[in-house]
C-alpha cells in the first residue's frame, strides 16, 4: 500500500502535497501545503479569501470533525438593502441580477474571507510542520512563476452565463488584476509563465508572522482601509470576528456503508436525503446508465434539489428539518412515488444552465487511514485585489436572496447555502472511499453517481469519477455525449426533457481516494487538469 496518496485538479497542487509528506509532514500538512498552491495556481477557483469545507478523519486520534468556514455576510448588511436594485433572478434560479451588478463584481460582493483561518487552524490543531515549512511552495510558485493551465485560461473567456457577467470582467475591472493578469494589456495565454509578486511578499509575511496579521493586524489595517475607500462593507471587526466552526459530520448509512458527510450551510444533507431514497432500488440490476437507472436516480436528485431550494441554509437563521430530510421513513414515501412512475417537478427559468463553477477540490489520505477531504472557493470571484496583497476576494455575496423574508435572504453574519460536500464512505468502520469535487449546484450530483458507482457497480476510484454522468437540478436531464442516444430516445419516450452537451464529460470535477484490497487507489477527473499520485 502507498504510504500517501493524493488527488487535486492542479497538478502542481498534488506535487506540493507529495513533497510536504515526503519531507515529515502528515497528512493534514500534505493538505494544507497543496490547498496553499491550489490559491497560486487556480487564482480564481480559490483563495485565501474565500470559503469552503475541510473534512478530517484522523484515525490515529480517533477524531472525526469538519472544520466548516463558510463565509459570512458583513455586519453593514440589512434585509432590505439590495430590494430596490433587483432587476431579476439569474436564468438557472441561482443567485439574482441587481442593477450595476453590485452583488457579483466589486466590494459590495464579498462575504468574509474564511479561508486563511481555515487552513492555520487545521495546522495548529492536527499538523506536524510549522506554517512556514507549509506555506514555502506556496510562496515559491508566487515568485517563480507557474505555466498558466488551460483550466485557468477557459475561466477567463467564460461567456456570460444566465444572467451573471462574462468572466473576463473579473481580471479586467480593476487595475490590481489587470495588473497581474494581462501583459501588455492582453490576458496572459495558455502556457505563459504568472508571477504574483505581491501575493508572494503577503504569503511571506503570513508564514513569518502567523495569521493574525491577515485578521486583526497590519494587514487587517490595509484590508479596512481599502474598503473604507471603495465603499466595500467588509470592516476591521468583520475580519476579528472571522473563526472556523468545528462541527461532527452528518451521519448516514446506504445498504451497509457508513456515510459521513459536512453539515449545513454545505450539501451534506442533499447526498444523505438521495442515498437514503436510491436505498430502496436494485440499482445494478437496473443496469448502469440505463434509461431506468437515470431515470430513477435523477428523480433522487430533482427531490433533493426541491428540498434544498425550499428548506435548506444557514441553520442559525432557518429551522431546517434535518432529522425529518435525512430519516429514512421520508426517503420511503419519495421512493414509493418513484415506484409509481411521479416526476417531481422543479421549475427554472433556464433549466439548461447551471451556477458557476469556480470551486476546487483535493482528497489526500495516509495508509492509516488519516484523510483530509477539503473543498473550497472564491464563489466566482469578486474581481476586488487590494494594492500590494495580490489575492482576489470572493463575491459569495451573489447568492443571497435580495428580497427580505426569504429563506437566503441578507442578515448579518448569515453564510449562504453551498453544495460543497466532502464525504466518506466507510464499512465496518474502516473508510471505503472519500471524495469531494468542485461544480457550483452539480457537485452533489457528481458525488452521488460516484458513491454509486463504487458501492452499487463495484468500480475503481479512476473508473467512478470517469463513468459517464448526467445531472437533474431541474426538470431537464443534462447529458455527456456518453450517455448512449438510444437510452435518451428511451428517456425521451418515458416524457423526460433531455439535452445532451458535447463534451464527453459534465461538471462537477469529482476527486476521490478508494481504499480496498488492502491499498489505495485514486481517482482524478480527465475534465479537468488535475491528477492522482502518491509515495
Amino acid at each position: 500500500m502507498p504510504e500517501f496518496m493524493i488527488s487535486a485538479p492542479q497538478p502542481e497542487a498534488v506535487e506540493a502535497g507529495l513533497d510536504i509528506f515526503k519531507r515529515g509532514g502528515n497528512v493534514v500538512d500534505a493538505a494544507i501545503a497543496a490547498a496553499m498552491v491550489q490559491t497560486v495556481v487556480d487564482p480564481q477557483m480559490c483563495g485565501i479569501a474565500g470559503f469552503g469545507s475541510m473534512q478530517l478523519l484522523l484515525k490515529e486520534r480517533k477524531e472525526h470533525l469538519f472544520i466548516d468556514f463558510h463565509g459570512k455576510a458583513p455586519k453593514a448588511v440589512s434585509q432590505d438593502m439590495w430590494e430596490s436594485l433587483v432587476d431579476r433572478e439569474c436564468d438557472d434560479g441561482f443567485g439574482f441580477v441587481l442593477k450595476d451588478k453590485v452583488n457579483e463584481i466589486g466590494y459590495k460582493s464579498m462575504t468574509t474571507p474564511m479561508t486563511l483561518k481555515a487552513f492555520d487552524k487545521a495546522v495548529q490543531s492536527y499538523g506536524r510542520l510549522s506554517l512556514e515549512h507549509i506555506m514555502q511552495p506556496a510562496i515559491n510558485y508566487c515568485f517563480d512563476g507557474f505555466q498558466v493551465r488551460p483550466a485557468v485560461h477557459r475561466f477567463w473567456l467564460q461567456p456570460a452565463q444566465a444572467g451573471r457577467i462574462e468572466r473576463v470582467e473579473v481580471i479586467k475591472k480593476f487595475k490590481t488584476a489587470r495588473d497581474i493578469y494581462l501583459k501588455n494589456d492582453k490576458l496572459l495565454n495558455v502556457g505563459d509563465n504568472l508571477k504574483n509578486l505581491d501575493m508572494g511578499r503577503l504569503y511571506e509575511k503570513i508564514a513569518n508572522e502567523g495569521v493574525d496579521i491577515f485578521y486583526k493586524g497590519d494587514v487587517a489595517e490595509i484590508i479596512d482601509a481599502d474598503m473604507k475607500a471603495n465603499g466595500g462593507l467588509i470592516t476591521k471587526a468583520d475580519l476579528a470576528d472571522c473563526e472556523p466552526n468545528l462541527t461532527a459530520p452528518l451521519l448516514g448509512t446506504y445498504r451497509d456503508y457508513e456515510i459521513a458527510t459536512n453539515q449545513m450551510p454545505g450539501g451534506g444533507l442533499m447526498i444523505i436525503e438521495m442515498l437514503n431514497i436510491l436505498e430502496n432500488f436494485d440499482l445494478k440490476s437496473m443496469g448502469h446508465n440505463s434509461a431506468e437507472y437515470i431515470a430513477c436516480v435523477a428523480e433522487a436528485m430533482k427531490c433533493a434539489t426541491i428540498d434544498k431550494d425550499t428548506l435548506m441554509g444557514d441553520q442559525n437563521y432557518l429551522d431546517v428539518p434535518v432529522k425529518k430530510l435525512s430519516s429514512k421513513g421520508y426517503a420511503a414515501t419519495i421512493a414509493s412515488k418513484i415506484f409509481t412512475g411521479e416526476k417531481f417537478d422543479v421549475p427554472r427559468v433556464n433549466s439548461g444552465m447551471q451556477e458557476s463553477k469556480e470551486t476546487t477540490h483535493l482528497v489526500a489520505a495516509d495508509k492509516k487511514g488519516n484523510i483530509v477531504n477539503l473543498t473550497h472557493s472564491l464563489g466566482s470571484s469578486s474581481g476586488v485585489i487590494t494594492e500590494g496583497l495580490g489575492f482576489m476576494y470572493n463575491n459569495c455575496m451573489m447568492v443571497f436572496d435580495p428580497r427580505p423574508g426569504k429563506p437566503g435572504s441578507l442578515a448579518p453574519g448569515k453564510s449562504r447555502f453551498t453544495a460543497m460536500c466532502p464525504t466518506v464512505i466507510s464499512h465496518n468502520g474502516e473508510p471505503k472511499l472519500a471524495l469531494g469535487a468542485p461544480g457550483g449546484t452539480t457537485i452533489t450530483m457528481g458525488v452521488l453517481q460516484t458513491i454509486l458507482n463504487v458501492v452499487d457497480f463495484n468500480m475503481n476510484a479512476q473508473h467512478a469519477v470517469t463513468a459517464p454522468r448526467f445531472c437533474a437540478t431541474s426538470n431537464l436531464l443534462e447529458l455527456t455525449n456518453r450517455i448512449f442516444r438510444s437510452v435518451e430516445a428511451e428517456l425521451i419516450a418515458k416524457n423526460y426533457a433531455t439535452i445532451r452537451y458535447p463534451s464527453s464529460y459534465i461538471t462537477p470535477l469529482v476527486h476521490a481516494i478508494r481504499f480496498a484490497n488492502g491499498t489505495m487507489d485514486g481517482g482524478a477527473d480527465p475534465a479537468g487538469d488535475g491528477m492522482f499520485a502518491s509515495v
